[in-house]
């Protein structure tokens, strides 16, 4: 992990440990234990928008030239999702994973780096559209002043969040890899980086060919919305085994603005500590007492762990095997 890794994640925690302790602990975790058993369906739930997601990958892939199953979208998509939740590598990681994944099921390496680029790029899009929407809710609720400074804020955390895709997009297009490879070839110019640059190059042409199949593009933007729109339905059950039941508009308002300013944190990782201060700010739109919107929060992380845990096992017997795959591929040496 590097330094700012480091840094960013004790914020997080810090944050994540005062808030807990702000509001008090034993009331927090009372509201949580109601739910019981209704966690573990909240979890599996969350296969539905991950279906979806993984969906929104295979149409952006190319069958006739790489054979990959929709089954091999559906478990890179898992594992890079596990990857994203639990450990400490941004939102970076769980992309890079992706890639390996679907490389190691016979897609072309520079086909799966479009593939992951594109639909990453495509379902931050929907997430943006996915909070516009919120907001235009968030419009009747805060049309009284004392919710003013509110909407100020989770307008600002979707532009940050804008802004940031927005940047990704045009870097892309304007050949994001083999530009970033030229610079770290300067920086670290002890060796050879020809080969790695014309790799890169590669990837930038694949995927600014994948934007031009606007077919595949829509259907996978659409799949997308569609998977952050179904996820609704999370907070909307965990709310109601939580003894807080809310109507299906409070929820949608709750999902989508909270999942932009979780968004606008991704630097931190698993968004630790604002994804909870986003549900405590959010929670008096909807009338959620505090302990409530924090055992939400907290009902996400236990879905995250519940579901992500099984992906890094996944991942850890799959790389394991795909290692001892490859070395009885390579000819011994005498």
């Amino acid at each position: 992990m590097t330094r700012a890794a480091m840094i960013l994640l004790s914020i997080g925690v810090a944050l994540f440990v005062a808030l807990l302790a702000w509001q008090g602990l034993g009331s927090v975790t009372s509201t949580l234990l109601v739910a019981g058993w209704g966690l573990a369906l909240v979890a599996a739930f969350h296969i539905v928008p991950l279906v979806l997601d993984s969906a929104a990958i295979a149409v952006l892939i190319d069958r006739r030239r790489d054979p990959v199953a929709a089954h091999d979208a559906l478990l890179a998509r898992w594992v890079g999702e596990s990857v994203n939740s639990l450990l400490p590598a941004g939102q970076i990681g769980g992309p890079v994973v992706m890639v390996r994944q679907l490389s190691q099921r016979g897609m072309r390496m520079r086909d799966a780096a479009a593939a992951i680029t594109v639909s990453t790029t495509l379902q931050a899009l929907a997430q943006i559209v996915f909070a516009v929407l919120g907001l235009l809710l968030f419009g009747a609720y805060a049309a009284q002043g004392a919710l003013h400074d509110l909407r100020t804020a989770t307008f600002i955390a979707t532009a940050i969040l804008a802004g940031l895709i927005a940047l990704f997009f045009f870097a892309q297009r304007r050949g994001l890899f083999g530009r970033l490879l030229r610079v770290v070839s300067k920086v670290f110019g002890k060796r050879d980086w020809s080969t790695l640059t014309m790799r890169a190059d590669a990837v930038d042409g694949a995927v600014q060919a994948l934007y031009r199949e606007r077919g595949r593009v829509l259907a996978s933007f659409a799949l997308s919305l569609v998977g952050w729109i179904v996820g609704t339905v999370e907070v909307w059950l965990a709310l109601r085994f939580l003894g807080h039941p809310v109507g299906w508009v409070d929820a949608l308002l709750l999902e989508s603005l909270g999942q932009a300013i979780r968004g606008a944190a991704f630097a931190i990782p698993g968004s630790l500590g604002v994804q909870e201060g986003g549900y405590l700010l959010l929670a008096p739109l909807v009338g959620l007492p505090p302990d409530a919107a924090l055992a939400l929060s907290l009902a996400k992380r236990a879905r995250e762990i519940l579901l992500g845990l099984p992906g890094l096992l996944y991942l850890h017997f799959s790389e394991r095997n795909w290692q001892r795959r490859r070395a009885t591929r390579v000819p011994a040496v005498d």
